[in-house]
């Protein structure tokens, strides 16, 4: 048991559990449940429904946790409805669109009234009894309107409350502090600081004047409605990651974890160095269970996805007489509801920067290669007695280039996998679909990166059009090679007689010779800054054409971060994202000339996930007794 978790066991076991005779507990009481355990089912749920109690229940039968007595931890807070709450969801939607996640896209958008506090399962009834009471007594003296001014810095921006309205906040919030220490025994602390609603933070400073354009499109004045929430989260995980199940994944092992899609996972940082490559460890908060799940089947979760909201007071004020009509219907944008004058304002925003971008740069890792699916000593399976070449499993390739090094070479310069064929010319046809033009090609030297341009070109339908630029200064960081030595590449001359499409030309801006075995890490990130930077500026500008780099996990950190400006990261973190990189990952980066910067956005088309396929021997499986 870790020691943090012991001491909060040490702080709970001495309480006194009542009882309580609410009308939702009876009947999980009658089923048999202890009390105890009853009490948090409902809590878990926000006490709404016996059914969802039951339902929690069921979910965690094999929760080890279960009969722990941790308590939840409670925040309440401020929060907007209405047309503001819809104008703040659809800045928090275009700013991570535009800049990238921060800091506050963890929480949807809120005052902070009363920081986290925690409260004994038995007594958070009364927690909602006081909500009420205390709302009930500042109901006339609650602002009518809330009066919002934008403030910005270069790692902040939102909206701070007007003093006068303010001060009403926290005497209501210091009410409520008050009544939940003296009668559900809490200790509870309002915030007495500068109220807020917070837009942005801790964004990087370059994408502070894309946040304030997007933010003066909010009308702070809007109609809106606001309520006192009360939010609960698990405290046992406060420091946790949180991830989202995009599909199902059914155990293959004991000690693996089954989820559904949509279950959220914690995952602490500290316990993922020794995890094999692709997976992670996390507890599931639908059933509480642990275990190993491929990392590749979930997408990172919000903060708050994982809170549980127990009860809100509405405050009646003058906006209140304000209703939606005919003449202004909810429209769509990106798929989320979304409000027709928001929508303008914000495209008249895109539309200034549209005008600005000029180019745009797809760097992606290569496809699966044979090495990674059937181990460093792949070519051994496939030569024969002479030393010839043949197809051990349908995913080798059916034949393998010439080169006048001899096969050995192959070893350390491995080709791609079928699968990364494929999955090459997926991604290929993918960008062909969202009206993707590629105006250069560039690629590392390795056969593995040749192959994967080669192949996106030809799902593009480009190979004709467009020639591969071979590029020595992309290959990845020297340090990693297992060989401890630079390998022999195929030649330009070998590529072209194996019908790549390479334009002959073209000379590297870091000849072959200039790659030295285990360089420094601060070497290679400045060979990746120095080449990102050439390339850029070999090609036009007044076209709007993407630049497709192919290289590898390596590549997409240094390259892309070098030209959005952002600081290098830790030679360690790097190795710790490159796990985390599949094949064909990309980054994407949009160039705002207006600006003279970039920016880093989505992506044109989704990454490919897919599950594994081991080998069968049909004698072993089928014949065996």
């Amino acid at each position: 048991m870790a020691v943090a978790e012991a001491q909060l066991y040490a702080k709970v076991s001495n309480k006194h559990r009542s009882r309580s005779t609410s009308a939702l507990l009876e009947p999980l009481l009658a089923k048999g449940f202890p009390a105890h355990i009853a009490q948090k089912a409902l809590v878990a749920t926000g006490q709404k429904t016996v059914e969802d109690a039951a339902k929690w229940l069921h979910s965690h039968c094999n929760d080890p946790s279960l009969d722990d007595p941790i308590p939840q931890e409670y925040a309440l807070y401020l929060c907007p409805t209405g047309h503001l709450h819809s104008r703040l969801q659809d800045f928090w939607k275009e700013s991570k669109r535009q800049c990238g996640k921060n800091r506050a896209h963890e929480v949807f958008p809120h005052v902070t009234l009363c920081d986290f506090f925690t409260c004994e399962d038995q007594k958070v009834e009364l927690l909602y009894d006081i909500l009420k009471r205390v709302g009930d007594s500042f109901s006339q003296s609650f602002p009518p309107s809330i009066s919002l001014t934008l403030h910005a810095s270069p790692s902040y921006l939102g909206f701070f409350i007007d003093d006068r309205q303010a001060n009403v906040l926290k005497e209501f919030a210091v009410a409520f502090s008050s009544e939940a220490s003296a009668l559900a025994d809490c200790h509870v602390k309002p915030s007495l600081k500068q109220f807020h609603l917070t837009l942005a933070h801790r964004f990087y400073p370059h994408h502070q004047k894309t946040l304030e354009q997007l933010a003066k499109c909010i009308n702070p004045g809007e109609p809106c409605q606001w309520v006192a929430a009360l939010y609960s989260r698990d405290m046992r995980f406060v420091h946790y990651q949180r991830l989202r199940a995009l599909f199902q994944y059914k155990p293959q092992n004991i000690d693996e974890l089954m989820i559904n899609a949509g279950d959220l996972i914690y995952v602490d940082p500290t316990q993922q160095c020794d995890v094999s490559e692709g997976w992670v460890i996390g507890i599931s908060h639908r059933t509480g269970c642990r275990g190993f799940l491929p990392e590749n089947y979930t997408e990172k979760a919000h903060e708050s996805d994982t809170w549980v909201k127990h009860r809100e007071y509405l405050f009646e004020t003058a906006s209140r007489s304000f209703t939606k009509t005919e003449k202004e219907p909810n429209v769509k944008l990106n798929g989320e509801g979304h409000n027709p004058s928001m929508s303008r304002s914000v495209t008249n925003v895109l539309s200034l920067q549209n005008t600005s971008l000029r180019r745009g740069v797809l760097v992606m890792r290569h496809g699966e290669t044979v090495d990674q699916v059937f181990g460093k000593s792949w070519l051994q399976q496939c030569l024969t007695a002479d030393g010839k070449y043949y197809r051990a499993d349908l995913n080798f390739p059916s034949s393998l280039p010439r080169r006048k090094d001899g096969m050995k070479q192959f070893e350390c310069d491995p080709p791609l996998s079928c699968c990364g064929i494929f999955q090459s010319r997926l991604i290929g046809e993918a960008l062909l679909d969202q009206e993707v033009t590629v105006s250069s090609a560039y690629s590392s030297p390795a056969l593995r990166c040749m192959q994967t341009a080669q192949h996106v070109l030809r799902g593009l339908k480009l190979n004709q059009r467009v020639k591969i630029r071979v590029e020595p200064g992309l290959f990845e960081w020297t340090k990693w090679e297992a060989s401890r030595a630079i390998p022999n590449f195929m030649t330009v001359a070998e590529l072209v007689e194996a019908s790549y499409d390479i334009d002959t030309s073209y000379r590297g801006n870091f000849p072959l010779s200039s790659l030295v075995p285990s360089e420094s890490y601060e070497d290679y990130v400045s060979r990746s800054s120095a080449v990102i930077k050439q390339i850029i500026t070999a090609c036009p500008s007044k076209g709007k054409g993407v630049i497709l780099i192919v290289g590898h996990g390596s590549s997409l950190a240094p390259l892309t971060r070098a030209l959005t400006g952002l600081p290098n990261r830790d030679s360690r973190d790097l190795a710790q994202m490159v796990r985390k990189i599949p094949s064909l990952g990309m980054c994407f980066c949009e160039e705002l000339k207006e600006e003279n910067k970039w920016q880093m956005v989505n992506p044109p088309v989704k990454t490919l996930t897919h599950g594994a396929n081991a080998a069968f021997n049909w004698r072993n499986t089928i014949m065996e007794d």
